[in-house]
């Protein structure tokens, strides 16, 4: 986030639920790393009516000017759907969707990767902190906690699965 988005983030949105230990360990960790204040939130699946943190949020409150990046684990097909629900907060700019993981597959379309598709449905940068080509490449016949995860084989199926449903 640091790299692709520098100080243009003011605030990390998590979707509920995975989305909210990454948007919360993200701002713990941007502090500790650059001295960067990032406020967090996430949704919540159904709104709270009573108590001190009532409403649709959890977390920061989202204010007028925020710069939102939106944080998941891997590409956010719902994007529409929040980026409506955190520009009805507030009048945010959503500056991107930063994933864990880039899959690498092929879009809802067909045609691009799902990165790529959801970036030009929506409007704003998309990005991915590793690629299932890296993680392949990190993992191939090489052990983990003792353990080759992808050898050979697995690496053959890997390979068949990305030829008919990987991203060109």
């Amino acid at each position: 986030i640091h790299d692709k988005y520098g100080k243009e983030c003011d605030v990390l949105f998590g979707p509920a639920y995975k989305g909210i230990p990454l948007a919360v360990v993200t701002a713990i960790a941007f502090h500790e790393l650059y001295g960067k204040e990032i406020r967090y939130c996430s949704d919540r699946k159904e709104e709270k009516d009573h108590g001190a943190d009532k409403g649709s949020f959890l977390g920061s409150k989202l204010q007028d000017g925020d710069r939102v990046v939106m944080i998941e684990d891997v590409t956010l097909y719902e994007a529409k759907q929040y980026k409506e629900k955190v520009r009805g907060a507030a009048n945010v700019e959503i500056v991107g969707l930063m994933v864990s993981l880039d899959r690498m597959e092929v879009g809802k379309g067909g045609v691009k990767c799902a990165l790529d598709e959801v970036k030009d449905l929506y409007g704003f940068e998309t990005n991915a902190i590793v690629t299932m080509a890296e993680v392949v490449e990190h993992l191939h016949n090489n052990p983990c906690n003792g353990e080759v995860v992808i050898d050979d084989t697995i690496k053959a199926a890997i390979d068949t699965y990305y030829a008919q449903y990987g991203a060109k």
